[in-house]
C-alpha cells in the first residue's frame, strides 16, 4: 500500500528539484534516513533506482535535441562504473546490516551532501580559480582528468547517490569550459543513467531496495517536478541557491558529526 507520508515527501522533493535543478539524491536520502528512520543502505538502494528511472527520461530528451557528448560520456562512464562495482563490492563484503556499512553510508553522504553545498555556492569561484591551470592542459591530460572525475562520482554516488548532478556538472564546467552549458548538463545526465542503473542493482542485488517505498515516492515526486519546473522561472535563483546550500550544509554536518 503507497505511504502518504513517503508520498507527499516525494512531491516536496520533486517540487524543489524543478525549482533548483539539484539531485534527488541529495534531498530524498538524507530526509529518508534523517526523518523517517529508513535503514541508510536502503535509502540509498531505493533512491538509486529512481534516479536512474527518472534520468532515461531526461537523457532522451537531451539526445533528441543533440545536447550530450557521447566521448565525454564514454570517458566519465570508464571510471564511475569499475569504481561503482569496487564500492558495491566493498559494501557487500562487509554486508549490508551492519553498524560499519551504515556509518560508511551515512559518513559518506554527509561528505558528499556538503561537497554539493560548496559547489552550489562558489561555482563561478571555482570555475575561474582553475580555468588559467586547466586551460594549459593537453586533451589527454583533460581525458585523463575526466576518468578520474567519474571514479570519484562512481564511489560517491554508489555509497551515497549523492553527488552526480552539482559536482558532476561544476567539475565538467572547469574541464570543458569552451562547451554550452545544456551539453554540459545533457552529458551529465546521460552518464548518471548507466552509473545509477549499475549500483540501483547491486544495491537491490543486496536486498536493499524497498519497492513499495520507490513506487510512494515515484507517485509524489512526478507530478511535485512538473509543477516546479513550471514555476522555476518565477522564483530568482539568488534567493534558492543560498537556501538549498545552506540546507544540505546543515543535514551534510549532521550525518558527518
Amino acid at each position: 500500500m503507497i505511504n502518504p507520508l513517503y508520498t507527499a515527501s516525494g512531491f516536496a522533493v520533486g517540487m524543489l528539484v524543478g525549482f533548483t535543478g539539484v539531485g534527488g539524491g541529495a534531498l530524498m536520502t538524507p530526509l529518508l534516513v534523517l526523518l523517517f528512520g529508513i535503514h541508510p543502505a536502503t535509502a540509498v538502494g531505493t533512491d538509486l533506482l529512481y534516479a536512474g528511472v527518472t534520468k532515461i527520461s531526461g537523457s532522451l530528451v537531451h539526445g533528441l535535441n543533440d545536447a550530450i557528448d557521447w566521448r565525454i560520456t564514454r570517458r566519465l562512464a570508464s571510471g564511475s562504473v569499475p569504481a561503482a562495482a569496487l564500492s558495491l563490492l566493498t559494501l557487500s563484503r562487509l554486508g549490508m546490516d551492519s553498524k560499519g556499512t551504515s556509518a560508511v553510508i551515512t559518513s559518506t553522504l554527509g561528505l558528499a551532501l556538503i561537497l554539493t553545498a560548496v559547489t552550489l555556492v562558489f561555482r563561478r569561484r571555482l570555475l575561474a580559480a582553475v580555468a588559467a591551470f586547466l586551460d594549459r592542459r593537453t586533451d589527454k591530460e583533460i581525458a585523463l582528468l575526466t576518468i578520474t572525475l567519474g571514479a570519484v562520482l562512481g564511489v560517491l554516488v554508489s555509497i551515497s547517490s549523492v553527488g552526480a548532478g552539482a559536482i558532476g556538472v561544476t567539475v565538467l564546467l572547469m574541464l570543458y569550459p569552451k562547451m554550452p552549458t545544456v551539453r554540459i548538463v545533457g552529458t551529465d545526465i546521460a552518464h548518471a543513467v548507466p552509473l545509477t542503473l549499475l549500483a540501483g542493482a547491486g544495491h537491490w542485488w543486496m536486498g536493499s531496495v524497498d519497492w513499495l517505498l520507490l513506487v510512494s515516492l515515484l507517485s509524489g515526486s512526478i507530478p511535485g517536478i512538473a509543477i516546479g519546473s513550471h514555476f522555476a522561472s518565477r522564483v530568482p535563483d539568488r534567493v534558492l541557491r543560498p537556501l538549498m546550500a545552506g540546507t544540505l550544509a546543515l543535514v551534510g554536518g549532521k550525518l558527518v558529526f
